[in-house]
């Protein structure tokens, strides 16, 4: 039963929702998945949420009980022996701060892997050609079910990427399966359940490996060509059957496989593939299948030592989309254009003679002439390969019925496609859709408004940032497809609140660990082969290493991450010591991607050695060691920057930019005395320049989140809302682009300019820190208390924002109302809220709550 209670106080109508207690745990998951197929850790983690309308409900213990059987739980201890291949059922019992039990959860599962390598029984295999060789090896193995089946998993590892086939059927959702990793320190494996494509009787596996990652063919700047895990792709294998009588039975790779080649005759990640219908065998992923004339596949060696289970979301298809408009220059060239810029793939469906080459290029760009234009995205790729051209897709008809081409080892970045054949051929808008493909983590974050920019911004930020997630956060989907470490720690809050990205970074973290070099550096983009690494990307972009694993912590109370990376921070820090002149960081990039002013990078880098040291501290207090080290190397840089860069008179930082005034302040260099002489005389410089952005990636985090935060939120709202360049309204409303570029302009030229960059996105994380107001609690992580924190700016009518926490659902939406303002507020069972409005500050608990301002 709910009550009203009505408090009026310091002008402010605050009403407050209260209700009998029937908490009951929900939403529960393992390793923040929910019902996961093969984990490999040896200690889950559990967590969950409440529903319930006690809004005084604390958890003060919890109980989980565990085991085999659903009807026979038994309670959890942590450290207890898990078996691999295996079946659990969890749930979970809560007291609150009363002593009064909640009602049970609903029962849960998660299932483990292999928690050891000796639980594998494969052999790894590959065919006999060489890592040069082009066509890809197609692998298979037929068997018979002598039994009526009950389960069946299929745990598959690949050096490159794999198109599993289960009698004809692709198995599972994933594309580009396994995930981008230093393959010669860890290969991912993923855990299929197969259970209803297993038949009694004769079945067939069957395999295509890619190239990707693994064996670069051609020459781009990077070097992967030249990575010394280089080999030709291979994989391992284990189906694991479970009979009905519960017997069980193992289908392995191993020399008895058979291996040929077929119609997927080149594939490339940064050109595409090239698929041959003509040379397909028909049937060849089935049983009925003759391979009597295919070789024994070759076996070989694991490429690394760890093989470690991939506990993050797949690469899926999330989205298909139609195009806008078609072009036809004539019946063998057509250019289509979609709605928006994706990363992705197209399906192509026609019919046509049989030998007809058909090419798909990608681009983001139109030329005058209506022809698609790449040379914003195609500087740093030079293909070595007759007929091979950036992102372009080959296909050859066979002839006949209607055919279907998907490519299965590349992804592009795109919004136009350009069709070419050899033949004519009909193109409609049925014969091409587009594929919208990421790392499907799962959107927990909305903002809206009343304005329309602002909704653009947001939607173009979350647009870019889901086309930069393939297994690794990248920069862009097309040109690089690295894993830039900078781009990656100023996009982490606005990813975080718009999607649960956790196991994601937390594989990404791993990668930090096996990129390290024994001298301690680690290079720019993770992972590397051997590129990035040295002086010339440096401490700023290195902070990844600290930044992330602080986010996760602050955004989910883990510090799983953490712990891992301890020791390769530690390390880290070491490296830099023998970096230092005169106690300074000297090198490395800076406030990359600038308008007109240059911060120095000599004061970047210091103050971000500087922000490495305060989160080591942190981190050594947080798992109980030593932080005092940490704490006075980080007062010693402290005092060395504002000796060296500092005017107390002035409240100028180094040269006096947007980004030097705001990094102080967010990096809390700034004496505690001067911290609103330095804001204020960044208002100023930002109020001299008419309020137009002059900055780059540093800047666009702290420019915005610290103008607002020493009262000058009015003055950013002046400079989100420009529509000429330099601003984010030039991109989405003057120019019309979906995505966030990577500079504010394009060149002429139209050099080294990728339209689809997410690393100036941060303003979409102010938005919902400081318009809708949601923002977590430094003091206490995880959202266990709530700091909400909105702003009624002139220009707005309303702002709403929502954030599903790992504590539950958070709301924050208000509203004007003549010369008031409404506004509600949710907050989850379990947690507690601090409103910060107009210099009033209350407590609120759990529930949703409805307050007015006059």
């Amino acid at each position: 039963m709910i009550k009203k209670i009505f408090i009026a106080t310091a002008g402010i109508l605050l009403i407050l929702n209260s209700c009998v207690n029937n908490t009951v745990p929900v939403n529960l998951r393992t390793d923040y998945l929910t019902e996961p197929l093969g984990l490999d850790a040896s200690n889950p983690r559990f967590t969950w949420e409440y529903s319930g309308d006690d809004e005084h409900f604390t958890p003060n213990r919890y109980e989980i009980k565990i085991g085999t059987n659903p009807k026979d739980l038994q309670t959890y201890e942590n450290g207890m022996k898990l078996k691999p291949h295996t079946r659990y059922y969890w749930q979970v019992e809560v007291w609150d701060q009363n002593g009064d039990k909640s009602r049970p959860s609903e029962i849960t599962w998660f299932e483990t892997a292999k928690l050891s390598s000796s639980d594998w029984n494969g052999q790894w295999i590959t065919d006999s050609h060489d890592k040069e060789f082009e066509p890809a090896p197609l692998f298979r193995k037929q068997f018979t079910a002598e039994k009526e089946i009950k389960n069946a998993r299929l745990y598959v590892a690949a050096a490159g990427y794999y198109e599993l086939f289960l009698n004809g059927h692709r198995v599972g959702e994933n594309y580009l399966d396994p995930g981008y990793t230093h393959f010669d320190k860890r290969i991912l494996y993923v855990t299929h359940d197969v259970t209803s494509d297993l038949k009694k009787g004769d079945n067939a596996l069957a395999a295509v490996l890619g190239n990707g990652w693994y064996n670069e063919q051609s020459v781009a700047v990077w070097n992967f060509h030249e990575a010394r895990w280089r080999d030709r792709p291979r994989m391992l294998c284990e189906l694991r059957i479970t009979y009905a009588d519960n017997s069980e039975e193992t289908i392995v790779t191993d020399d008895s496989w058979k291996t040929s080649t077929g119609a997927y005759t080149y594939n490339n990640l940064y050109s595409g593939d090239q698929y041959d219908a003509r040379l397909e065998e028909e049937g060849w992923k089935t049983a009925s299948f003759d391979d009597s004339q295919w070789n024994s596949a070759t076996l070989t060696s694991s490429p690394a030592p760890l093989l470690a289970a991939q506990q993050m979301p797949g690469i899926h298809i999330v989205d298909e989309i139609q195009p806008t408009n078609i072009k036809a220059f004539s019946d063998t060239l057509y250019v289509y254009s979609f709605p928006e810029n994706i990363s992705g793939l197209c399906r192509l469906k026609v019919k046509g003679e049989a030998g007809t080459r058909i090419t798909l290029k990608h681009g983001e760009l139109l030329k005058e002439d209506g022809r698609l234009e790449q040379g914003n995205i195609n500087v740093y790729y030079k293909p070595v390969k007759p007929g091979e051209v950036f992102q372009m897709d080959v296909y050859t008809l066979k002839g006949g019925e209607e055919e279907i081409f998907m490519p299965s080892f590349a992804y592009h970045g795109f919004q136009y496609v350009e069709v070419e054949s050899s033949r004519p051929i009909q193109m409609g808008e049925g014969n091409l859709t587009a594929l919208f493909m990421h790392t499907d983590v799962a959107p927990v974050g909305n903002f809206s408004c009343s304005n329309p920019l602002l909704n653009k911004i947001w939607n173009a930020t979350m647009q870019a940032y889901r086309s930069n997630l393939h297994s690794i956060p990248t920069d862009c989907p097309q040109r690089e497809k690295n894993g830039w470490t900078a781009d990656a720690h100023v996009s982490i809050d606005l990813g975080l609140l718009g999607f649960d990205g956790i196991t994601l970074y937390e594989k990404w973290m791993n990668d930090f660990i096996d990129n390290q070099t024994e001298a301690g550096d680690i290079s720019g983009i993770i992972p590397s082969s051997g590129w990035g690494y040295g002086k010339w990307i440096g401490p700023v972009w290195d902070a990844a290493m600290f930044i992330i694993p602080d986010a996760l912590y602050k955004y989910y109370n883990d510090t799983q991450a953490i712990e891992r990376l301890y020791p390769t921070m530690e390390k880290y820090l070491d490296y830099l010591k023998t970096q230092e002149e005169n106690g300074m960081l000297t090198y490395g990039l800076g406030d990359w991607v600038y308008w007109k002013a240059t911060t120095p990078n000599n004061y970047t880098s210091t103050a971000y050695y500087y922000l490495d040291y305060t989160l080591m501290a942190k981190f050594a207090a947080l798992l109980g060691k030593d932080a005092t080290p940490y704490q006075k190397k980080a007062e010693e840089l402290k005092n060395l920057i504002n000796d060296n860069f500092f005017n107390e008179e002035t409240g100028v930082y180094a040269n006096g930019t947007q980004t030097a005034q705001a990094l102080a302040l967010y990096l809390h260099l700034a004496p505690s005395g001067k911290r609103q002489l330095v804001a204020d005389k960044l208002h100023e410089i930002v109020a001299a320049n008419d309020y137009f952005l002059d900055f780059g990636l540093i800047g666009s985090k702290t420019v915005p989140a610290m103008l607002t935060k020493y009262g000058y939120v009015e003055d950013v709202m002046k400079m989100v809302t420009k529509t000429d360049a330099p601003s984010w309204g030039y991109w989405v409303e003057t120019m019309g682009y979906t995505t966030l570029p990577e500079t504010w302009t394009l060149s002429p030229e139209f050099r080294d300019a990728s339209l689809n960059h997410v690393f100036m996105g941060d303003i979409s994380a102010w938005m919902m820190n400081y318009l809708a107001g949601i923002q977590y609690d430094e003091d206490k992580p995880g959202f266990t208390h709530i700091n909400i924190e909105p702003h009624f700016v002139e220009g707005l009518d309303w702002a709403h924002g929502e954030y599903h926490s790992v504590k539950g659902i958070i709301r924050s939406e208000w509203k004007r109302e003549g010369e008031r303002y409404g506004l509600s507020v949710t907050i989850p069972v379990g947690c507690t809220a601090t409103i910060l409005v107009e210099e009033k500050e209350f407590q609120l608990e759990a529930g949703t709550h409805q307050l007015l301002f006059r």
